[in-house]
């Protein structure tokens, strides 16, 4: 266990340089420029795609849709660089003096994502090789090595001069690095760089062939340049596990190494980001967020058809990645990218602008505001036709707009409030996914099904990684925990001993951080805390029954059968007849010091995961902030600077009541006598 306790105090060491410089920085404003909207709205923009002459009218618009930032530079490497040292920025230089002119404030992406013809050309030794040794070509994006050094080299030299250029822009109020970063490279550099990761992670090749225990299937290695790089096939779970911590480390160098490029050179206001994708697995969102200022995320809707729980899940991860509030650097009204590209229905693009705002959002951007008339992605959902005139989307983007200039002073300093927080692990996810042992163990869904009723009841849950400040917290859900250090369960078992309530998932404790299983039983290293242990575990085919104090229901996937000690209540019990499970133990709980801990060791059904949750949330004493609603509906709310704001959305087909408490005053949006109609938004701050 060498490599995380070292790697967290690097990346640590690195975040407290980085709050130093940024020492001042509001928890929840779009941006640190006290003269700035604290809410930010808009769009991206590509103006090195259109004529000079029609900025202007595309400004124009964008300022009557209550746009106040725009998103530029991010693919424009060629054209900011033509040839190698030769650079030409007036283009820039116009843009985003029309983007000010016209009141916009202005994002910068650096252009890495999109490498130019004469680097690839001149420098191929950049180029992205996949696992079976393709080289990628120029004409997409993304197609560089991650590990590259010279790529780095030019990287952090476009950086730097669009940094010195611009950094001191009072108008340029942030900096976003490359863009949806996460294709892996396996080229001769990061080989290079999987063996040194390697070697700092275990120091002897003895202690890896240890912790992997590669005398399974004579694995044994000599020496570190012996093991090969790979993500997929019949590879040893600790080198696969491995692989994901090395695309971590690689990822969050690769932005340092920017961040490094452009923090002496930008106002000390100005926020450093990149712009992630919803679940993205690459790799570990918490470790490499330690190297920028905020967190911004990509939200899409592949389908056309949102689950609002589900969405909201993201927002609430990305929440957790800072634990501060964030930016939503790009959003839809279609992609093209999927087999059907449905457009969302009438109504929904504001309902998905105010959810991100509802779950710590300060700014929703849209790509994109107009398409290029030629490229990859003309068909993706765009503000304006490529005539520059407003496409169906607009009218109600224009809405969004003017209802969150409407509300930017009630939102202002506040953030989302929960009192329930669930943990999300990358290793865990990883770990099952590698070894999934039943196709439909799929870990987001599995956390999902612990997320949905505690977020619908609670009405208001934070994500947080497992080595979080969990004190704040009554009620602390781990869905599968199955990769659990010794670190981890101490600072569970701590919170538990101080009053805490914790419920671990199926699969919990079973692995260490080298994905070798714990020498003790599950839950590993808290068999001692819960005094149980899962003596048995089945992936399912059928359904089977389950019963208990809170209701009988059913189990599918996943069951675990656990064998108490004394002191340890059995609060449902398997309904197998004939079976391994029946009459067995399928989820128990324990008090530990002022607090207590529940296992549960089944794939529940919904109705009986909602009950358990009903009673979690009653044992806690933690109530909704509205009651009796809709299951349609979602309550939201923000507090701080003495203020509570409730974001309310109807997501259903019907008009449902919507009881306030005496003194709620309507901020914005749709609620009438008591009524918030279908696809209706709801802005009420209270008392």
């Amino acid at each position: 266990m060498l490599y995380r306790p070292i790697l967290l105090a690097v990346l640590l060491s690195v975040a407290m340089a980085g709050h130093a410089t940024a020492q001042n920085t509001p928890v929840a404003r779009a941006t640190r420029f006290a003269d700035k909207p604290p809410l930010a709205f808009g769009t991206a923009w590509y103006p090195e795609q259109w004529p000079e002459a029609e900025w202007d009218a595309d400004l124009t618009r964008m300022k009557r849709a209550g746009f106040n930032v725009v998103r530029i530079g991010e693919f424009a490497w060629s054209r900011m660089e033509p040839e190698e040292g030769r650079y030409d920025f007036a283009w820039l230089d116009a843009a985003i003096d029309h983007a000010v002119k016209h009141g916009m404030m202005v994002v910068l992406g650096t252009p890495t994502a999109a490498p130019p013809a004469w680097l690839t050309q001149k420098y191929p030794e950049v180029l992205r090789v996949d696992e079976n040794g393709t080289v990628a070509g120029h004409g997409g994006r993304r197609h560089f090595s991650f590990a590259s050094p010279k790529y780095r080299e030019l990287s952090a030299k476009i950086a730097s001069e669009m940094a010195r250029r611009y950094g001191k822009n009072p108008h340029v109020v942030g900096w976003q690095i490359d863009n949806e970063i996460g294709p892996p490279s396996f080229d001769p550099a990061s080989v290079t760089a999987w063996h040194r990761f390697l070697e700092n992670r275990y120091g002897t090749i003895d202690t890896l062939n240890a912790r992997w225990t590669t005398q399974y299937w004579s694995q044994f290695y000599n020496s570190f340049d012996q093991v090969p790089l790979r993500m997929t096939g019949q590879q040893n779970p600790g080198l696969l596990l491995d692989f994901k911590h090395f695309a971590t480390d690689t990822w969050t160098a690769y932005i340092k190494n920017q961040v490094d490029a452009l923090r002496p050179h930008l106002d000390p206001r100005a926020f450093i980001t990149t712009n992630t994708m919803f679940w993205n697995a690459g790799f570990d969102h918490y470790d490499l967020h330690k190297v920028v200022d905020i967190a911004a995320w990509d939200n899409y809707i592949p389908d056309g058809r949102p689950d609002w729980v589900a969405n909201g899940t993201n927002h609430d991860l990305v929440h957790g990645y800072k634990q501060q509030n964030f930016w939503l650097m790009e959003t839809q009204g279609r992609v093209d990218w999927v087999s059907v590209n449905r457009a969302l229905d009438p109504g929904q693009m504001r309902e998905m602008a105010w959810q991100a705002i509802g779950h710590g959002g300060d700014a929703v951007v849209y790509w994109q505001w107009r398409p290029a008339r030629n490229g990859q992605e003309t068909y993706h959902g765009a503000l304006m036709g490529q005539d520059g005139l407003p496409t169906v989307f607009f009218p109600e983007v224009a809405q969004t707009g003017k209802e969150i200039t409407a509300a930017s002073a009630a939102l202002a300093d506040t953030v989302p409030v929960a009192k329930v927080a669930l943990l999300w692990s990358y290793d865990s996810r990883w770990a099952i996914a590698l070894q999934p042992h039943h196709k439909d163990f799929d870990p987001v869904k599995a956390f999902l099904s612990f997320y949905k009723p505690l977020r619908v009841k609670a009405q208001g849950v934070h994500v947080l990684p497992t080595d979080a400040n969990l004190s704040a917290y009554s009620l602390v859900v781990a869905p599968n925990l199955n990769v659990m250090s010794q670190a981890e369960a101490d600072h569970l078992k701590a919170y538990v001993e101080a009053g805490g309530h914790l419920v671990l998932g199926p699969r919990s404790g079973m692995k260490d951080d080298a994905n070798a299983l714990w020498p003790d039983a599950q839950p590993g290293p808290l068999r001692g805390v819960l005094k149980a242990k899962v003596e048995q575990y089945f992936a399912l085919d059928q359904a089977i029954g389950v019963r208990g104090a809170y209701g009988d229901g059913k189990v599918s996937i996943w069951a675990e059968w656990l064998t108490p000690e004394p002191g340890t209540e059995v609060v449902a019990t398997y309904a197998d007849p004939d079976g391994w499970l029946d009459g067995k133990a399928a989820v128990v709980t324990r008090k530990v010091g002022k607090g207590r801990i529940t296992y549960v060791g089944a794939w529940l059904d919904e109705a009986t995961m909602g009950r358990l949750a009903d009673r979690w949330l009653s044992d806690a004493k933690i109530e909704p902030v509205l009651s009796g609603l809709s299951p349609d509906i979602e309550v939201m709310q923000r507090s701080g600077a003495g203020k509570r704001v409730l974001i309310v959305i109807n997501h259903g087909k019907t008009a449902t009541p919507l009881p306030l408490r005496d003194g709620a005053t309507a901020v914005t949006g749709d609620l009438r006598d008591g009524q918030l109609p279908a696809h209706g938004v709801a802005v009420v701050q209270i008392k």
